[in-house]
């Protein structure tokens, strides 16, 4: 498991076990823990409509799979700080 500290001191949980679940659901990111990490510790959030302790971390990227241009990282921001998931996007006008 890695401790990752985000811009708001906040440390994140990242557990193998979940770092599985990404590279299984989302194979094409495999390569890129560097990044997902990376998005973690200096990316932008937004904090979800519905769910007040579920965070969505992005940062763009050059030279991303599958012409994405974002990763997105998953986070629940409660007791425990920690990922859920990762995933690329690619968002238009970047």
């Amino acid at each position: 498991m890695a401790v990752i500290i985000d811009r708001w001191d906040n440390e994140i949980q990242f557990t193998d076990e979940r770092w599985e679940h990404i590279k299984t659901g989302h194979p094409e990111l495999s390569e890129y823990y560097e990044k997902i990490v990376t998005t973690i510790e200096s990316g932008q959030r937004r904090q979800d409509a519905i769910d007040p302790q579920k965070f969505k971390y992005y940062k763009s990227f050059d030279n991303l799979p599958m012409d994405y241009t974002h990763i997105v990282v998953v986070i629940r921001i409660g007791v425990r700080k920690f990922v859920i998931t990762a995933y690329g996007i690619e968002k238009i006008g970047r």
